[in-house]
Formats: C-alpha cells, structure tokens, sequence
C-alpha cells in the first residue's frame, strides 16, 4: 500500500554506500521504518540524502507485514538551520527525537505527538526560545499524550497532597514504576524512587497550572529540575537510557 504523509526524520542510518535506513515519524501512520534506496547518491531519485531532524512529505509503501517500507520520494519543507547552528540547541532538539521515537512503537498513531514535536523543533529554533522550559513542557506533555505521565499533585499512595508536605519541612519522591510522586510516610515501601527537589517541585506546579489554562512562566532552574526527574521517568518507563540524555540533564 502506498502512503502520503507529513513526516519527521527520527533516525537515519546507513545501510550500504548509497542506501539508508530511515525511521520517520508521521502524522497519520506513526512511526514507519523505510528502506531508502539510493538516497545517498548525488542525484538521488527520491529527494537525497535524509538527516536527522528533517520535516516534510513522506511518500513510501509498505506491505502492512513485519518487514520493513520502501521510501518512494521524501520532499524537504521545514530545514531547521538555526537549530542547527546552536550546539545545546542541536542537542535538546535529538533529545526529543529520541524520545520520541523511544516513547512510540512502530504504528502506533499519536497525531498529537507529531505536532508536538513539530511545534517544539519550530519553538525551539528561535533565538528568544527558553530551553529548558521548552524542553520540560515538551517532555510532560509527551508523557501526557502517551498515558503515562503519573499523579503529580497528590502521593500516589495515601492521596496527601506533597506540597503540603514539602512546604512542612518532609522529603517528597517519585516513583516511575508506582506511577507518581510519593510521600515520606509512602516511599519506604518504594524500591525505586528518585528525591524531587523544592526547584523540581515548584515546576511541577507550573506545568500543573499551564495545564489547567494558567499562564506562568516556568524558571530556568525549576526547568531545569524538572527535565531531570522527567527524563528519569521516561528512562525508567523504557528500562533503559537514552543516548542523548546525558547532554541534556
């Protein structure tokens, strides 16, 4: 069957000395795995040679079995090259990508994280860009997307509500595999659990509120709690790291 889709490039890697193997995300079809024949030719046929971070439409085919599609044409629209230009920029933007694709099996149709994802690189690439904000608020809203973000608010074992309990003086955690945060009385019955910070904290409480329809900024240093302990999540969720995120917590 043959496809038409708007499509990220996720992963490319190289299969002969003129061939690729690409892993794009689409809008209408997930994440799709194609065999690029010839794109790294100098007058290749279906549109040259892919890199990571490319956006545009996608015409490929794919039988529907577990064997891989062929790229037919890819037709680059959106380069992102001030993105491009900026290391930490650069780094955060593959970050997602991974994260992405991790987050997603192969088919699994999230139109929702498609745009996300679009709009983050798009954000992102400005010079006014906040990057960790935009960075937490596109990790917290993946893990949304995908149905596993976790009770953030209130401890996921008693129903206290942690501010509460962080404001009097207690240490508040984070459980990946009980799903949430975790209060003192909660946690010793935890074998996995990661210490959330006052900084972490207090951003969960923006993304709480932008959440709600509340307009707050979201600090560096909160922004920056908060990527650590997401990323955490996520790594836990996958059961492993991410190659990218060591450049980016």
């Amino acid at each position: 069957m043959r496809y038409r889709e708007p499509a990220i490039c996720l992963r490319a890697t190289d299969f002969s000395e003129t061939s690729q193997v690409v892993h794009f995300l689409t809008r209408g079809q997930g994440v799709v795995k194609l065999m690029a024949k010839g794109t790294k030719r100098p007058k290749s046929k279906s549109g040259g040679m892919i890199d990571l971070l490319s956006e545009g439409e996608l015409i490929y085919s794919h039988s529907g079995r577990d064997t891989l599609g062929t790229l037919m044409e890819f037709s680059e629209s959106v380069v992102h090259s001030d993105l491009r230009k900026d290391v930490l920029r650069l780094n955060v933007g593959l970050y997602a990508l991974e994260a992405a694709g991790e987050m997603l099996a192969e088919g699994d149709v999230h139109a929702e994280v498609f745009d996300l994802l679009h709009n983050m690189l798009i954000r992102l690439g400005q010079a006014d860009a906040p990057v960790w904000a935009v960075l937490a608020y596109f990790q917290w809203r993946l893990l949304l997307h995908v149905g596993l973000l976790g009770a953030l608010s209130n401890c996921v074992g008693c129903g206290d509500d942690v501010a509460q309990r962080a404001d009097a003086g207690e240490d508040v955690y984070f459980s990946s595999r009980q799903g949430g945060l975790l209060c003192r009385s909660c946690e010793a019955s935890a074998p996995e659990k990661y210490r959330v910070d006052a900084d972490a904290l207090a951003g969960l409480g923006t993304l709480l509120a932008v959440s709600a329809g509340r307009r707050q900024a979201l600090g560096e240093p909160q922004a920056r709690a908060v990527n650590r302990l997401l990323t955490y999540h996520i790594q836990q969720q996958l059961g492993k790291r991410l190659r990218m995120g060591r450049y980016v917590v």
